[in-house]
């Protein structure tokens, strides 16, 4: 959730509302005592979520008061060379509830590899969001953007529990 893609003229659709969808989420789990794990994108130089940057700045407040934490990467996948299986591990943590952006790219891939580590993972559909992708000459119209993050969901397989709404998400401290 980095400010360059929920605010200012680059934000996914309807970003206010993932916004509160997320930080509602995000609330509940430190509530509950859950390990709360925010990834943070360093893009390219000239890239809107280049580190030091306004944009690369994680959106939604980080409480390291109660342990939580912000794992820079750099590839879409949140576990490749990062401490996030360890992080997990560590606590005791056996199911993940995954959020934020990019849903076809950050979201899908660490998804893939929470489940091959052996993970629950639960995705709350109204949690996640992405871009429309734009029309292509012969290829196809344009394609709005919930259907690209449907679409994501559905390419996961029936091993990714997907819920409707994240405020069905429980949390229970490992």
């Amino acid at each position: 959730m980095q400010s360059a893609f929920v605010s200012g003229h680059e934000a996914v659709p309807e970003a206010g509302r993932l916004l509160g969808v997320v930080g509602d989420l995000m609330a509940r789990a430190r509530e509950s005592g859950a390990l709360v794990v925010q990834l943070q994108n360093d893009g390219e130089p000239g890239a809107c979520d280049e580190p030091d940057t306004p944009g690369w700045r994680v959106h939604l407040p980080v409480d390291a008061g109660r342990g939580e934490v912000v794992l820079r990467k750099t590839v879409d996948d949140g576990f490749e060379e990062t401490r996030l299986e360890e992080l997990l591990r560590e606590a005791g943590a056996t199911d993940l509830a995954l959020c934020g952006v990019m849903s076809e790219m950050c979201v899908s891939a660490t998804a893939r590899t929470a489940l091959d580590l052996g993970f629950r993972v639960v995705l709350p559909h109204d949690a996640h969001a992405t871009y429309d992708i734009p029309a292509a000459e012969g290829i196809s119209d344009l394609v709005p953007a919930a259907v690209v993050s449907r679409v994501a969901e559905w390419a996961l397989g029936d091993e990714v529990e997907v819920v409707a709404q994240a405020r069905d998400v429980g949390f229970t401290k490992p």
